[in-house]
């Protein structure tokens, strides 16, 4: 550990379970101050991170955990926008398209896009102010790969990716640096929950379905990436190691999309 994060102010949305407490967890190895933000009760949250209770998907939600924690804080540094992982109204619809319901569609754009626009714009003038600050969009490797049973999900992942990248354009001459990264197959509660449904629906075995994950991922570095893997990527962006990377987006799904 290099303590590189030390003396920063940090905002992790979903950094409860999965990926996003994997970040809670690295952030605070380097010395940062964080606060999380969650809708329920956190009891594998280390005891130095201070939870923020909020619904995400609600303009004023969104808002008041923007307010929150600010207060806690004093100013921000560092916000990582996690919150929404496959299970967060994004379930598997084996049959496609149409068996997805227009309200789900709704709920994954608010929850996995319109969370991520509201609390940017709601810290991003604090940092403007201060004079920088660096924002990380969590995507997924999916939102350049759709996948037919998770569109809805895979959509709202795009249009996050997309944003970040125009984002990053218009607050780079504030000193504000903003890029995403995209993890590939993770072993979290969420895949867990997507493996459970999938088998749920069809009659498979759930390691059975597993493989068959593992397998259309198609990445060279075979098997699951684990949540530290993205986090070490997160913690690098953060730092002043990265004070020269805005706009870009960070594939951590073991080779499923290089490119050269």
């Amino acid at each position: 550990m290099s303590g590189e994060l030390k003396g920063k102010r940090a905002l992790v949305t979903g950094g409860t379970r999965g990926i996003g407490l994997g970040i809670v967890e690295r952030f605070l190895e380097e010395g940062a101050t964080v606060v999380t933000l969650a809708r329920n009760p956190a009891p594998h949250l280390p005891p130095e991170a201070t939870l923020v209770r909020a619904d995400l998907s609600t303009l004023d939600g969104v808002q008041y955990a923007a307010n929150e924690a600010l207060s806690v804080l004093g100013g921000l540094d560092i916000l990582v926008n996690n919150a929404g992982g496959t299970e967060s109204g994004a379930r598997p619809y084996i049959n496609g398209i149409s068996s997805i319901p227009d309200e789900l569609w709704v709920d994954v754009m608010k929850t996995h896009y319109l969370a991520a626009v509201r609390l940017d714009r709601a810290v991003l003038p604090g940092m403007i102010e201060q004079g920088g600050g660096s924002i990380i969009e969590i995507v997924s490797n999916s939102a350049r790969r759709p996948i037919p049973p998770l569109l809805h999900y895979t959509a709202a992942k795009a249009a996050l990716a997309n944003y970040a990248k125009g984002l990053a354009t218009e607050v780079a001459p504030h000193g504000v640096r903003v890029n995403s990264v995209s993890p590939g197959l993770t072993k979290t509660p969420s895949i867990d929950g997507v493996v459970g449904a999938i088998a749920g629906d069809t009659g498979q075995d759930p390691q059975d379905v597993r493989k068959m994950l593992v397998e259309l991922e198609s990445a060279p570095l075979r098997g699951e990436s684990a949540p530290e893997d993205v986090a070490n990527v997160v913690v690098f962006l953060a730092s002043d190691r990265a004070s020269r990377v805005t706009g870009a987006n960070y594939l951590v799904d073991a080779g499923s999309l290089s490119e050269v």
